[in-house]
């Protein structure tokens, strides 16, 4: 459990560093938005697919 929450904040700041370096997390070409009148609803499809992906294969590679 130790060795998850580890790897866990680690990726938050790696995340966080990326973010500040000017990477445009959550606002990839295929991120569905839409904007209507004052209300504006953000769906992140592509950064969830690209997010799932890599803790796919860094979980797997814990695991051996």
């Amino acid at each position: 459990m130790g060795r998850l929450l580890v790897v866990i904040g680690l990726l938050v700041t790696g995340a966080g560093l990326l973010i500040m370096l000017g990477v445009p997390l959550g606002r990839l070409p295929g991120d569905i938005i839409i904007r209507r009148g004052s209300g504006t609803f953000y769906f992140p499809l592509v950064t969830c697919i690209l997010v799932s992906v890599v803790l796919t294969i860094i979980m797997a590679l814990f695991r051996r």
